[in-house]
């Protein structure tokens, strides 16, 4: 139950940002995916140095 709520609130959150800041919210996103994006790359990096 409690997860529910919880969850609940977090899309109302997101929501509401979206709509009174979608700048910031499209800055987000965008530095979201390219946080994982340079993570991707520091995974290759090390397995490229494993086999090398």
């Amino acid at each position: 139950m409690l997860k529910k709520v919880v969850a609940v609130l977090i899309l109302g959150f997101a929501v509401f940002y979206l709509l009174t800041a979608p700048a910031g919210a499209a800055d987000a996103v965008s530095n979201a995916a390219g946080a994982v994006m340079d993570g991707f790359a520091q995974v290759g990096v090390f397995v490229n140095e494993l086999v090398a």
